[in-house]
């Protein structure tokens, strides 16, 4: 086993995706007058999968860049956060736990918070390779801004699909054209802290990513 890294073309190629995502997310946000300043909710406490290396390796670019006591805490975190959605599942419940990267109500990892991190809260829409769409209408205080501005049918939500595309293009290249070789990635953030960084067999693709 070896550990997956970025090369920094990749790492360019993926900071363009989320440069990408997020003028998306402003459109949508400036048209609906959103805001997540002052909301009395948190979205960190929301229960995210993450589905690919590309996107796990990044976040470890940002762990690096903290300090060794900062990277054990965070850990720690991430520990007693899967303990308590061990317990919510157990229960039946969905989980809704703090994020183990919010610290004090900021995100440690801003920088390099994940594709889904930076997409919620306002509308968005992904088309499946088979055709069918998927449709988030946003948080709940995103979801009453649309209702009071009656623009349900109107508003432009944040189209997913070609941003995807491009990062399971990048995904592939990563993998060395064999992503169809490595297990899949459904993992949360806390999962990826723990596991540490994405490492894979001298089997599936022997080249140097460094």
């Amino acid at each position: 086993m070896k550990e997956l890294r970025l090369s920094l073309n990749e790492i360019g190629d993926l900071e363009d995706i989320y440069a990408e995502l997020q003028k998306e997310y402003e459109r949508v946000a400036d048209e609906l007058n959103f805001s997540c300043t002052g909301c009395p909710d948190n979205c960190c406490d929301s229960y995210f999968l993450h589905h690919t290396y590309a996107e796990w390796a990044y976040l470890w670019e940002g762990v690096r860049g903290l300090a060794e006591k900062e990277q054990e805490a965070l850990v720690d975190r991430a520990k007693k956060y899967l303990e308590a959605c061990e317990q919510a599942q157990l229960s039946g419940q969905r989980p809704q736990v703090m994020c183990p990267v919010n610290k004090d109500g900021l995100c440690q990892l801003y920088k390099h918070r994940l594709l889904v991190c930076r997409t919620h809260g306002v509308p968005a829409k992904i088309t499946r390779p088979d055709g069918q769409s998927m449709h988030f209408p946003g948080c709940f205080v995103c979801q009453e801004i649309v209702e009071k501005q009656g623009m349900k049918d109107t508003v432009r939500p944040v189209e997913r699909t070609p941003l995807l595309r491009r990062l399971a293009l990048l995904e592939n290249k990563l993998l060395h054209m064999k992503r169809h070789l490595h297990p899949k990635v459904k993992l949360t953030i806390a999962e990826m802290l723990v596991k540490g960084p994405p490492e894979l067999s001298f089997g599936c693709g022997e080249e140097n990513n460094g």
